[in-house]
């Protein structure tokens, strides 16, 4: 997917990333601070049914979501994270080899654990209310 949205398209996006990604259990969100992670996995946990609260997982690094669609997701959010050592002491290490979705937010903080078929979504600031999206 090659995209360029503004915040009133972010529903439709996410419906186009579960359509292309939801034969992968793990997504890994790649963004600057602020360009809108968190928002767009919001998007995507709507769009799957999730109805409890939704919100970044920064400082419990991972939050559990249960869907109607996906079954049981988990948003986790690495950037206080130093080092895969540290990860693996959080457990997001039994996270991904759960075979539930996982939504990761700076996977670049443990890249070496992600496996080879993960869904990377590049997101970049076009302007204050314009993203664009690429995925592999």
């Amino acid at each position: 997917m090659d995209a360029i949205f503004t915040l009133d398209q972010i529903k439709q996006i996410a419906v186009e990333l579960w359509n292309e990604g939801k034969t992968r259990n793990i997504w890994a969100f790649h963004a600057e601070m602020g360009a809108g992670k968190t928002t767009l996995i919001h998007a995507v946990c709507e769009v799957l049914g999730v109805t409890t609260s939704i919100n970044s997982p920064t400082f419990s690094i991972i939050n559990e979501y249960n869907s109607a669609e996906a079954g049981i997701i988990y948003h986790m959010d690495w950037f206080r994270l130093k080092d895969e050592i540290e990860a693996m002491n959080a457990g997001v290490d039994d996270s991904i080899i759960s075979q539930h979705l996982c939504l990761i937010e700076w996977p670049e903080k443990a890249s070496g654990l992600l496996p080879d078929e993960t869904f990377h979504l590049y997101i970049t600031t076009v302007d204050e209310n314009t993203r664009k999206l690429v995925t592999n």
